[in-house]
């Protein structure tokens, strides 16, 4: 959610992260620390009334969307707000199986073994979102969650389609989804992390250092800085701040020690 006006993100006060917008449980909620508030129209930096607008494709907003383009449609919304209790998932999974969904519009959920025996339309938006972060897991973590939700459509005897919504449509992990080739893209991660003497080929331990005063962070970084050991086989990466500087109230920063296996 962000001001229309002067461009200010609401952001969580114990993260650097954008609180997100749950409108059906009308809270807006950190998805890294849980810290949750109520929305406002009015910026609380510039003091501009009714601009504030919710940014990127939540569920709530493509239901909107389904709605608008498929006004005759039946669907439904699989999260956590929707369906946060085993019994309520249940129910959901008996509706659909049923016959009473036309359309599901779901977060990552939606992957994680459930059966849906008539669905044979998958669709992806953002489906590289997961590639963005520089973690040595993103392209696996990736390509596992996509061919989970792929596999989600035409598990019985009608055939299904998936249709990812990409904007790097060469990306490896993309193309050997798109090829079908597991084993193309196994081989190509592992290649790579096989010249980069990354796990499983090499070992690669995080340290993060944290506290809740940036002061005394930065002067914890120069002394470890400072006295960093030398060994031939280990290289030390950083210390420098954490992909997420801030969490939970603290300031945050990270060494990487990379060694031969």
């Amino acid at each position: 959610t962000l001001c229309g006006a002067c461009g200010t993100k609401v952001t969580c006060p114990n993260c650097d992260s954008w609180m997100v917008a749950h409108r059906l449980a009308g809270r807006l909620r950190c998805h890294h620390c849980g810290h949750e508030s109520r929305p406002s129209n009015d910026c609380q930096a510039c003091g501009a009334k009714d601009q504030m607008q919710a940014c990127g494709p939540g569920v709530e907003r493509l239901a909107e969307e389904v709605l608008f383009r498929f006004p005759e449609a039946r669907f439904a919304l699989l999260s956590s707000d929707t369906v946060g209790t085993p019994k309520a998932a249940e129910a959901f999974i008996q509706s659909v199986s049923d016959g009473e969904v036309d359309i599901i519009i779901g977060t990552q959920m939606a992957a994680k073994g459930h059966h849906f025996p008539h669905l044979t339309l998958v669709g992806v938006v953002d489906a590289d979102l997961g590639l963005a972060g520089g973690d040595l897991r993103a392209a696996e973590r990736t390509f596992q969650m996509l061919s989970q939700v792929a596999g989600r459509a035409g598990r019985e005897s009608r055939p299904g389609a998936a249709l990812l919504q990409t904007l790097e449509p060469e990306n490896p992990v993309l193309v050997s989804l798109i090829a079908g080739d597991r084993d193309a893209f196994l081989a190509q991660e592992a290649a790579a992390r096989n010249a980069a003497g990354m796990p499983p080929f090499g070992r690669l331990a995080a340290v993060i250092i944290a506290s809740p005063h940036e002061d005394r962070l930065h002067q914890a970084l120069r002394q470890i800085d400072a006295t960093r050991p030398q060994f031939h086989a280990v290289q030390i990466y950083g210390p420098a701040i954490a992909p997420i500087g801030f969490l939970k109230g603290k300031h945050r920063a990270r060494l990487l020690i990379r060694a031969d296996k």
